[in-house]
């Protein structure tokens, strides 16, 4: 006999889809942040030219913006800053998990040498404290901006908050993650690579194109998964 349906088994769905969305893209965003990817675009932009350098997290940083504000628009403020708190605790696990795996003795038939792995997994000092003070700021700004705007425009204009919430939220993301990883903690506490202020305005200027880029791109996406989860939502309840 099959179990009877209660009405939150769809408020579940949706939210274990969006919560693991988000924090999957944001544990991947921990582990590939320290790689810097170039791509070439057909105009020139200031600082950075006619290529976006940007670190190869940019793209699921990118798609946290779009769980959480998917998240906010089915669940509430509150709900989406649990989700954001419990994401910024779960970054902590993520390094541990890393750590512990690069601590640990390697095989000598391992198909990966210890140094390798530790390169290319082991995010450095300055990678890890602009990450992390970048995120606690910009998610939480995130949210806040796109209650503010749900509550200005009486739940209207869906596309408004997002774009707007998620530009701005960016913005602060993309300033402080550069600033911090690749100028503060380098030239103040002499960790990780130091960049030249040239390079440092290049990376933003490009990660946030990119971000912007996604943020316009994403907003389709976000009416269809609230109109989903909602839609299913309304057909089980009934």
């Amino acid at each position: 006999m099959n179990e009877p349906v209660r009405k939150g088994d769809a408020a579940d769905v949706g939210q274990i889809a969006l919560v693991g969305l988000f924090v999957t893209a944001l544990a991947t965003a921990q582990v590939t942040a320290s790689k810097l990817l170039a791509f070439g675009i057909p105009i020139s932009l200031p600082h950075t030219g006619d290529a976006l350098v940007l670190p190869g997290a940019a793209l699921a940083y990118a798609l946290t913006f779009f769980a959480s504000d998917c998240y906010s628009e089915l669940y509430g403020r509150r709900a989406a800053t649990a989700m954001v708190n419990v994401g910024f605790a779960m970054n902590f696990v993520v390094l541990v998990l890393v750590w512990s795996t690069i601590a640990s003795p390697v095989a000598g038939n391992s198909a990966v040498a210890a140094d390798t792995f530790e390169t290319v997994l082991g995010a450095s000092t300055n990678i890890v404290a602009g990450s992390l003070l970048a995120y606690v700021v910009s998610q939480n700004w995130d949210v806040f901006v796109f209650h503010r705007i749900r509550e200005a425009t009486d739940g209207e204009s869906l596309w408004l908050r997002n774009i707007l919430s998620t530009a701005t939220s960016q913005a602060i993301d993309t300033v402080i993650f550069v600033s911090v990883a690749f100028y503060v903690a380098p030239r103040m506490f002499g960790v990780g690579g130091e960049l030249e202020v040239p390079v440092i305005f290049a990376l933003i200027v490009g990660q946030y194109v990119f971000k912007l880029l996604v943020a316009l791109v994403d907003t389709p996406f976000v009416y269809a998964v609230v109109s989903l989860v909602e839609q299913y939502e309304a057909e089980r309840a009934g």
